[in-house]
C-alpha cells in the first residue's frame, strides 16, 4: 500500500505542475496583447519631426495604457483629423487635465511630435508634448520618460 499513496503522490504532483504550468502560459498570453500595445515612444514617432497643432477637441478616450485626444485641426482651409497621444489617464489628472477641461468642441493647441507614418491615413497621428488652453493654461500630456526628446518642459518629479 504505501507504494501505491506514493505514486499517486507522485501523479498528484505532476498534475499539479502541468496545471501550474498551464495558468501560467494563458497569464502570459492574456498579458501579451497588453505589452505589444503598449510602445516606445521611438517606435511610433518622429522626435525629429516637430508639430505644433491647434483646433477642436472631437473625442477623447481615457484609456490605458495611453489617453488619446481626438481632435480637427484646420489647414489651408481644410479640416484634417488627428489623433494625438498622451500619458495615461492618471498621469493626464496629476498634471491638471480632466474630463470637464477637455471636453468635446474645445479648442486646444497641441505641443508634440509627428508620426512616422506620415500619410495620415485614414488619420493623422501625434504624441503630445503639452496642451495649452485657450485661456493660456498650459499642462504635461505626458510623453517623458517615454524617448521623447527631453526640452526641459517635463515635470520636476520629487
Amino acid at each position: 500500500m504505501p507504494g501505491r499513496l506514493h505514486k499517486k503522490g507522485k501523479r498528484m504532483t505532476k498534475q499539479r505542475i502541468i496545471a501550474a504550468t498551464g495558468v501560467a502560459l494563458l497569464a502570459l498570453g492574456l498579458a501579451a496583447p497588453q505589452a505589444l500595445a503598449h510602445h516606445a515612444f521611438q517606435a511610433e514617432f518622429d522626435g525629429n519631426a516637430p508639430v505644433m497643432l491647434q483646433g477642436t477637441v472631437t473625442k477623447v478616450e481615457w484609456i490605458n495604457p495611453h489617453a488619446w485626444v481626438h481632435m480637427t485641426v484646420t489647414t489651408d482651409g481644410k479640416p484634417q483629423e488627428w489623433m494625438v497621444e498622451g500619458g495615461t489617464p492618471n498621469t493626464l489628472l496629476r498634471s491638471g487635465v480632466t474630463r470637464d477641461s477637455l471636453k468635446v468642441g474645445t479648442q486646444i493647441i497641441v505641443r508634440g511630435y509627428r508620426a512616422k507614418d506620415a500619410r495620415c491615413l485614414p488619420v493623422c497621428r501625434a504624441n503630445g508634448r503639452d496642451v495649452t488652453f485657450l485661456d493660456g493654461r498650459k499642462v504635461f500630456m505626458g510623453s517623458s520618460g517615454t524617448g521623447a526628446p527631453a526640452d526641459g518642459a517635463e515635470p520636476v518629479r520629487q
